[in-house]
């Protein structure tokens, strides 16, 4: 039989389906909610055709609970970029009106019609990154507030001693010297107490799923906290949102998604860029930690930075200097190791290795292309020239620029 494909616009509490040959016909259509009970009716509806491709629309996003269960039950599943299915229904009949059932067709089209589209699968240590980086990023955000209420309270109870950057031993030590007799004061002590003991616990958690990141990094064989500035959490969140390398063509590509890349804002005879604001914003951040993290300590990175505020430009944009030139070296780096974990030549490309193919982990993000009109480009092609014989090495070279 001809194989088919399975548009589907996801919900939080509903998701709709149009199944469409390769000819992109109408075979059938439904509407599911998205608990036990609709979930298997709709897996029971797509038995009908044996040969078939779930495209699901931001299977990293509102669609990701429905791609990880279509995927456990050992289903096919594509993502499909938002951005593609606008275009189709733009371009449809119906003056672009937007209901569930015409996104689940434009989802189906865009399936047919585009052959690049990352086929997602399972990827045990991926999505145990991403969980523990999104637990351990929250247990920042408590840690925080925890220490603003904490000082709030020391501050009231210790008048003109608070410090600003308080440890848990300093907070221990100044509790300690607090012995109110108003029941305000006391309460107001028995309170940072019991805030006290919040942050230490906090504290310990953030240790352990430190630990438990820094395991997970180097059991993929991943040589990314080489790199100054890059350390467990920072290599973490790159992997889990990178996922496979391969999916980006180049070091541009990989840049543009990363937002360290600027944008073209030429205009006739004038040339000019601007700052990106788009892309990946937490890989951005990871990038920017490892940029002030090199300017920090006496790096080749804080030379360059050096050097190009000696050629007149701004800090900030120095800065961004650096961040390019960090993303070009992440880039590098996910490629040897992914070139390292195949066994291939040291000479190959990003097509050189096992993760060339459109394949993806569930847990990855969509690389954001902007001028380019490519939401997702197809397998990589070799970018990284052979190693000189008697010079250094690409890899070599970057990670000596940037410390």
């Amino acid at each position: 039989m001809e194989q088919v494909i399975i548009g589907v616009d996801p919900h939080k509490l509903s998701a709709t389906i149009e199944v469409v040959d390769q000819q992109e016909q109408l075979l059938g259509s439904g509407r599911f909610t998205t608990d036990r009970a609709g979930y298997k009716a709709m897996r029971t509806y797509a038995k009908s055709w044996p040969h078939r491709v779930w495209a699901v629309e931001g299977a990293n996003g509102v669609g990701r609970p429905l791609a990880q269960r279509l995927l456990e039950a050992g289903e096919q599943v594509v993502d499909v970029p938002a951005k593609l299915a606008v275009r189709i229904r733009l371009f449809d009949t119906g003056h672009n009106r937007k209901t569930d059932a015409r996104d689940a067709h434009s989802i189906a089209i865009v399936a047919v019609r585009t052959k690049t589209l990352r086929v997602l699968q399972v990827d045990g240590e991926l999505e145990a990154l991403r969980m523990l980086t999104d637990r351990r990023e929250a247990l920042t955000r408590r840690r925080v507030q925890t220490v603003d209420r904490l000082q709030a309270l020391l501050a009231e109870l210790l008048p003109g001693q608070a410090k600003r950057d308080v440890t848990t031993g300093q907070a221990k030590a100044m509790l300690a010297t607090v012995r109110p007799r108003d029941i305000a004061g006391k309460t107001r002590r028995r309170i940072a107490a019991d805030e006290l003991a919040e942050l230490i616990a906090v504290e310990a958690k953030i240790k352990k799923a430190t630990v438990e990141l820094k395991t997970i990094v180097l059991a993929r064989g991943s040589s990314l906290m080489e790199i100054h500035g890059v350390g467990p959490v920072v290599a973490a969140r790159i992997l889990a949102d990178v996922g496979d390398i391969a999916r980006f063509a180049d070091r541009n590509r990989f840049a543009s998604w990363t937002g360290t890349a600027p944008l073209d804002a030429s205009s006739g005879e004038q040339n000019r860029h601007r700052l990106s604001r788009a892309g990946n914003r937490r890989m951005n951040h990871m990038i920017h930690i490892a940029a002030v993290t090199q300017l920090r300590l006496d790096t080749e990175g804080r030379v360059y930075y050096r050097r190009k505020r000696a050629e007149g430009k701004k800090s900030l944009e120095a800065l961004r200097c650096l961040k390019r030139r960090i993303s070009d070296v992440i880039y590098r780096q996910l490629i040897a190791d992914a070139e390292r974990a195949a066994g291939t030549d040291a000479e190959a490309g990003p097509g050189g290795h096992c993760g060339a193919s459109q394949e993806s982990s569930a847990a990855d993000l969509p690389p954001h292309i902007d001028t380019s009109d490519q939401s997702l480009p197809g397998p990589a092609h070799p970018t990284l020239r052979p190693a000189p014989t008697s010079r250094k090495t690409h890899r070599d070279r970057d990670l000596a620029a940037t410390g």
